[in-house]
Formats: C-alpha cells, structure tokens, sequence
C-alpha cells in the first residue's frame, strides 16, 4: 500500500518542484516500459505528426 501511495504521489510531487531533478528522475524511471517510443520530431513534418499522436492521445482530435 505504501509503494502505492509513492507511485500516485510522484507526479505531484514533481509538478509541485519542478526543479527537483532527482524526483523528476525517478518518475521518469518507473514509466512504463512498453509504452511506445517515439523519435523526437526532426523537420516541420515531424512535429505535425507528433502534434496529431498528442491530440489523439489527449482526447482533443
């Protein structure tokens, strides 16, 4: 229950210190390891397409 606690508290604790670089680094560490990787955006094209995967994620199509 504990760990549960951490893990549900993590990102607030991130956004509440933003500049805390070791909380950023452990929630960046217990991401999720099959979530799809997506190369980082490279010409004008690329970030239209990055663009529309954040939209359809986001529910905002």
């Amino acid at each position: 229950m504990v760990l549960f606690y951490h893990l549900v508290k993590l990102p607030s604790l991130v956004l509440a210190h933003r500049e805390d670089d070791d909380a950023i680094e452990e929630l960046i560490k217990r991401g999720n390891p099959n979530s799809p990787v997506y190369p980082f955006p490279q010409t004008e094209e690329d970030f239209q397409q990055m663009a529309e995967i954040l939209k359809r994620k986001l529910g905002n199509s």
